[in-house]
């Protein structure tokens, strides 16, 4: 798990070694351990490493292997690496190094830009051939490792952090309009390629990009994910599919166990981190640290979970670290940091809590599993169920899931920035083209690969890595997603949601944690402003450079400041939160 940034160049001229190391230094909190920069001709890159796998120098980044002719710097975790060594050794290959990157380069030269499609893993990296001048840019399939483009004159700059690339020089720092909309509109997920910037774009999942010497460049989709039954699915149980689900789960928690330091667990109360733990005990580890945060109570709504989390950590034995944030004390002093450590502005409340819990993890283990992903692969939210027979899947899914239509966009963002209707429009096209017929799987494929990509994951990313912990999602397996991608939308919708899951995890953990009420992380100081709270989104709202931005108007922010309450998401997400933490990142970003 580290960072990467880099300069290549199409006009005969050298790629700048200073332009590059800055870019280094502001993703510095990505890998702690160590710093590299390679400079040939018209390529530079930097790397920042985060030690988990072949803590020796042999695996320092960026990687050179002068035999082969082939260089790397990578962020992620390939955790088949050690199969597919030994596949390549069979080859005549020969490794100097004891880690995954070094089976990335090799795989490369044996296989070409296809040895993308071996990985099971999560992973964004550059590779490039010394003799030719080419090079791949790659994503893993569902886009856990974040990749950021920014082409400028002459040249393409890419990097693990979105504001790396912004304050390099020559790059469009104004808001893109679509982007602007998919953030206002679709919950703050901006899918790729774009970003809320123009001059910054990010290679979507599951594709690998060709660059050339010449600026050529050849962009493809190298995995999509088809829903519905395969051959002999038809004929499956309820107890066949759970016993499949328990067997992928299985395979993708001890794959997640591939590194050379101990694997925590954030443990949240919840079924997926709690069947999580219960799968690692039953494959024998012993000594898990487990980790849960709370927020104090507001009303009727609780502000953490930790009786369910207790049970597990009972049932189990674990060594567990409870984090109780006070909101006064903790949050509002941390806020700051947690926006700066946003490599994209995520309106969720709960960023603050993995902040937090990420600083206090990592004084404890380097690598921890999570349980994200399990409610949009396995059907856990409440617009499902709704989508299984509609008539008109999009206006249904919109209405549910998006946070104003816009007509509201339009009362809310200045008129310089109102063009299309760029949401409804991409849910539209997704639904049209997408390999599913089922309204609901449709849905389903939206949330998989393109939400679930730019909010929970983004966000469990960037506030892990904010204080050098790597997390692993195993719900993100692409094994276990096209799994559950095979499933009948019943299986999954049915009582609740995630309803295979639960029967399956009843053979695993203790049913307390499985028949609770559904939990969030509410913060309610972000959802309730008020106080100080509402004293730090005013004096953001109110500064100068806001105001000279200029991105929404006014009279709607006035609105917003005077019944802070009266103005909430469908999806329960304080709107004046959402405009004061677009703002915010704009100002703790210096941009």
């Amino acid at each position: 798990m580290c960072g990467l940034v880099g300069e290549i160049r199409f006009d005969d001229k050298e790629a700048s070694l200073s332009l590059v190391e800055g870019m280094s230094q502001r993703i510095a909190q990505r890998g702690p351990d160590a710093a590299g920069l390679f400079r040939q001709n018209s390529l530079t890159v930097g790397h920042r490493r985060l030690k988990i796998i072949d803590h020796s120098e042999s695996a320092q980044q960026p990687m050179i292997d002068s035999q082969l002719g082939l260089g790397i710097v990578y962020n992620g975790a390939i955790y088949n690496f050690r199969a597919l060594r030994e596949e390549l050794q069979g080859k005549g290959y020969q490794f100097f190094s004891n880690g995954d990157t070094e089976v990335i380069l090799k795989a490369y030269h044996a296989w070409g830009p296809a040895c993308v499609e071996r990985f099971a893993g999560m992973f964004a990296f550059a590779l490039w051939e010394r003799d030719s001048g080419r090079m791949l840019l790659a994503r893993d399939r569902l886009g856990i490792k974040p990749l950021y483009l920014a082409e400028v004159p002459g040249a393409l700059r890419f990097g693990s952090s979105l504001p790396a690339l912004a304050h390099s020089e020559g790059v469009d720092s104004d808001v893109d309009p679509v982007g602007l909309h998919h953030y206002m509109t679709f919950h703050a997920v901006v899918p790729a390629p774009h970003t809320i910037l123009k001059g910054v774009r990010k290679l979507p999942p599951a594709s690998r990009l060709l660059v050339e010497p010449d600026g050529r460049m050849t962009q493809e989709t190298y995995w999509r994910l088809a829903f519905g039954p395969q051959e002999g699915d038809g004929t499956r149980s309820e107890s066949d599919w759970q016993d499949l689900v328990l067997d992928s789960l299985r395979t993708a928690v001890e794959r997640r166990l591939v590194a050379d330091t101990p694997v925590g667990v954030l443990l949240s109360g919840g079924l997926d981190s709690s069947l999580i733990v219960g799968l690692l005990a039953e494959a024998g580890q012993e000594g898990l640290e487990t980790f849960s945060v709370g927020f104090e109570s507001v009303g009727d709504e609780e502000g953490d979970e930790f009786r369910y989390s207790d049970i597990i950590a009972e049932h189990y034995g674990t060594r567990h670290h409870k984090l109780f944030i006070n909101s006064r004390e903790r949050m509002l002093p941390n806020l700051p940091g947690c926006i700066r450590s946003m490599s994209e502005p995520m309106v969720s409340h709960d960023n603050i809590g993995f902040y937090l819990l990420s600083q206090e993890v990592a004084k404890h283990v380097r690598v921890v599993q999570s349980g994200q992903g399990a409610d949009e692969v396995f059907g856990g939210y409440h617009w499902y169920p709704p989508l299984l027979d509609s008539r008109d899947p999009v206006a249904d899914y919109a209405r549910v899931f998006f946070d104003r239509d816009h007509e509201g966009f339009a009362r809310a963002v200045d008129p310089r920035l109102v063009e299309s209707d760029y949401s409804r429009a991409l849910v539209e096209r997704h639904f049209a083209e997408v390999q599913a017929e089922r309204p609901v799987d449709k849905a389903l494929h939206l949330d998989s690969t393109i939400m679930l990509v730019d909010d929970p994951v983004k966000r469990v990313d960037n506030m892990t890595m904010a204080w050098g912990l790597e997390a692993r999602v195993p719900f993100l397996d692409h094994e276990l997603v096209e799994l559950a991608a095979r499933m009948p939308a019943e299986m999954k919708v049915h009582d609740g949601g995630k309803y295979v899951l639960k029967e399956a995890a009843r053979k695993v953990i203790p049913s307390g944690v499985i028949d609770r009420p559904k939990g969030y992380f509410p913060v309610p100081a972000l959802k309730y402003l008020e106080g100080e709270s509402l004293d730090y989104v005013r004096g953001v709202l109110e500064r100068p450079e806001a105001r000279a931005r200029g991105l929404f108007r006014q009279d709607y922010i006035d609105q917003l400041l005077q019944a802070p309450d009266q103005h909430i998401t469908p999806l329960g997400g304080s709107k004046l939160w959402q405009v004061a933490l677009l703002e915010a990142w704009f100002q703790e970003h210096g941009l």
